[in-house]
């Protein structure tokens, strides 16, 4: 499985472009203004601080995992660094993740996958009047991440804990619309096709779906070719790390592989 990924991440970075590869104005100026800006911000300096306490906590927690698992580590006890060095997002994607909803200035964000928390105060700080809902499967992991919120005086987060599957439709259902859903857990191909398909009804124009491990197994690679191909799918952006889908209306259907 590493080898077969090592593999894709090969490909993709003879094959995808930069900015100046892109023939469309909007993708264009999304690559120059928002993914490839790499200036450090005063909202990272916190952030950042604690993720390097999380590095450095000891503290065992049970953890039950609901999707497919980690390739790294699949014992159920684990050290919170242990969880924060191999599961947490890298500062630079997770700054990205930042810098996508602040551009995309949602009244509110839906997160699948809270674990323990670093993105999902990403999200919070990009508008203290945003209203942040994340979903973690783990109760333990949700009550490190919740301390986290706590101790960056976060208080637009609701944290949901449960299985994706019983909480994400009755959270989509009391949305008016949906502006911007980060989709980061369980990484199955039925599962991930299913939570785009209940997003569908409730996107509009300029909502951004965000698909992460997009080629974490070929099932999700499957999953992400289907969701491209979809008919009300008018841009996706194909970052390696994450992929972008976009529906804006009079756009031609264009997909795009960038570098990150």
């Amino acid at each position: 499985m590493l080898f077969q990924f090592i593999t894709d991440y090969l490909k993709h970075r003879l094959t995808a472009k930069s900015r100046h590869g892109t023939h469309s104005p909007f993708v264009y100026k999304l690559a120059d203004e928002v993914i490839y800006d790499f200036n450090d911000k005063s909202e990272y300096k916190n952030i950042e601080e604690q993720r390097k306490k999380l590095f450095n906590d000891d503290s065992i927690i049970t953890v039950t995992d609901l999707g497919a698992g980690s390739h790294l580590n699949k014992n159920r006890t684990k050290k919170v660094s242990q969880i924060a060095k191999n599961a947490l997002k890298s500062p630079r994607l997770a700054k990205l993740i930042y810098r996508l909803a602040k551009n995309t200035n949602p009244k509110s964000a839906i997160e699948l996958g809270t674990c323990l928390g670093i993105t999902t105060a990403y999200l919070a700080k990009t508008n203290a009047s945003a209203e942040i809902i994340t979903i973690e499967g783990c109760p333990q992991t949700a009550e490190v991440a919740r301390k986290n919120f706590d101790a960056l005086d976060l208080n637009n987060i609701e944290l949901h804990v449960g299985n994706f599957d019983e909480i994400l439709p009755d959270i989509i259902a009391k949305q008016p619309s949906l502006d911007f859903v980060y989709i980061d857990g369980n990484h199955r191909k039925e599962a991930t096709l299913n939570y785009f398909r209940w997003c569908l009804p409730k996107v509009n124009e300029d909502s951004l779906l965000i698909f992460d491990d997009i080629y974490w197994s070929e099932g999700m690679k499957e999953a992400w070719t289907e969701i491209k191909n979809h008919p009300d799918v008018t841009v996706t952006i194909d970052l390696f790390w994450i992929g972008l889908v976009y529906f804006k209306k009079g756009q031609a259907k264009e997909h795009f592989k960038l570098k990150f």
